[in-house]
């Protein structure tokens, strides 16, 4: 919940980073017992509400009623959980169960309180409650026991004073703590402030995850690809892995056995790695939009909000492609780099930008490549880059540009240097390199299927590796 502010004060916005935790076998007995005590607790308030349901007695909802009844259990009910802790689940259950009261009375009837248990509850502690300094964290218990001292695995990217609340959470098999903190929104100094009259319009696709054109003709492209390589690669490696494990699976109605516990424990740390590839991949996407438009002191972004077309059926490909595309979330990223860097963004229909001529006008035949053309005034020019003049022109309030000059020069760039596909070998850094010497042997790389001859002159001619540098 935001604090309260003078009017006078400055701007700020609150953002949120997650950071791993290095613990010993001891600390992360307690931190799961902190996690397991807020579900406890989650677990107690549900079941009082259900008690008092089949009584038909009122629920018991409201924030200061849930922590006198957390004050009459007394202490050490829930561990090592102290009031601070708990009272952040109580928080969580209150504002989950008058979101739900809202919606119902908003006509949404298929919306229900918060009634499934949890094993594991994110527990938050506010400012003043923890201590921070470096890369410790001290995390406060109940009373009588030690405080729990952790060690962060990089050092908070906020300043200290601004961070409000840590929140201890265990998510992708791993236990980590996200860290909120206050920040200054953005101040330039004068004459490099953002305008608000200049606008760039902004496309959102899979291939090139953000398109913008600003009204004065500068355009940006930020490529994605590296994005569907991680993917596609991660698709496959993760039908080898099923293929290869299969044999190991139990039963149905046979207990599962250690060696698969560590199976799948592996398939999730897997998965949970390639979330955080493609998360990190597409702030740094973000982030290149923010800062093209700071340089240009463009105010005002439009986005094209295409979340229309993911309801429509498109064959299983490309509906693979569609649950892929993190839409939402790149939208919500480019917002809160936006806010903080003092930008306004606008959501506007993007229906049938790819299809119309930025400077007639006209409907033209959606090209099935990356160009158009248009063959009434003669138009030709990147099929993105032209949406996004078009979207520009929606903008609320009217805004009136330039005839795009599709013949400057489109600034690229990449999203995700640390993915495959991202460097110049376009290899994927996951698999181990080939390295010549007296260990092991140089596999040649693999041949496309149907080359038949070019392996039957492989196997007669003597094979010649490349030297670094050689051409």
């Amino acid at each position: 919940m935001p604090r309260r502010r003078d009017s006078g004060a400055p701007r700020v916005v609150c953002r949120t980073a997650r950071v791993g935790l290095r613990l010993t076998r001891a600390q992360r007995q307690r931190c799961f017992g902190l996690l397991r005590a807020a579900g406890d607790l989650w677990a107690c308030v549900l079941e009082y509400n259900s008690w008092r349901h089949r009584r038909q007695d009122r629920p018991v909802a409201g924030y200061q009623e849930l922590c006198r009844l957390l004050a009459a259990s007394g202490p050490g009910t829930f561990g090592e959980l102290d009031s601070t802790g708990a009272r952040s689940v109580l928080r969580r259950y209150s504002d989950a169960w008058f979101s739900a009261a809202a919606r119902r009375r908003a006509g949404h009837g298929e919306v229900r309180y918060p009634r499934r248990r949890r094993s594991l509850m994110p527990v938050r502690w506010y400012h003043g409650t923890f201590g921070l300094s470096e890369r410790r964290l001290r995390l406060p218990t109940s009373l009588g026991s030690p405080p729990l001292v952790v060690r962060l695995d990089r050092a908070v990217p906020y300043p200290r004073d601004a961070v409000r609340s840590v929140t201890l959470v265990f998510d992708q098999g791993r236990l980590w703590v996200e860290v909120t903190a206050e920040l200054p929104v953005a101040t330039y100094a004068a004459g490099q402030e953002p305008q608000r009259g200049r606008v760039a319009g902004v496309d959102l696709g899979i291939i090139h995850p953000y398109a913008v054109a600003a009204g004065d003709g500068q355009m940006l492209l930020v490529s994605g690809r590296a994005i569907r390589t991680e993917h596609r690669q991660h698709l496959a490696d993760t039908k080898g892995r099923r293929r290869a494990t299969a044999a190991r699976a139990p039963k149905r109605g046979q207990r599962g056995s250690r060696r698969w516990r560590k199976t799948r424990r592996r398939a999730r740390l897997m998965e949970g790695r390639h979330r955080r590839r493609v998360r990190q991949a597409g702030h740094e996407a973000a982030k290149t939009v923010i800062d093209w438009a700071v340089q240009h002191r463009v105010g005002t972004l439009t986005v094209g909000d295409p979340r229309g077309v993911l309801d429509l059926p498109a064959g299983r490909r490309h509906n693979l492609r569609l649950r892929q595309w993190q839409l939402g979330r790149a939208i919500a990223v480019l917002k809160d780099k936006a806010e903080l860097a003092g930008i306004t963004v606008y959501l506007v229909d993007e229906r049938g930008t790819s299809s119309t001529c930025p400077v007639c006008q006209r409907r033209v035949v959606k090209p099935r490549g990356r160009t158009m053309m248009c063959r009434s005034c003669g138009f030709v020019g990147h099929r993105d880059v032209a949406a996004a003049f078009t979207i520009a022109t929606r903008t609320p309030g009217g805004v009136t540009t330039t005839a795009p000059d599709m013949g400057a020069v489109i600034t690229h760039r990449r999203a995700g240097r640390h993915l495959p596909g991202a460097g110049l070998s376009r290899r994927d850094p996951r698999r181990p390199p080939a390295v010549s010497g007296s260990v092991g042997r140089l596999r040649p790389a693999p041949l496309p299927v149907g080359s038949r001859s070019l392996r039957q002159r492989l196997g007669e001619e003597p094979q010649h590796h490349r030297q670094p540098g050689e051409r």
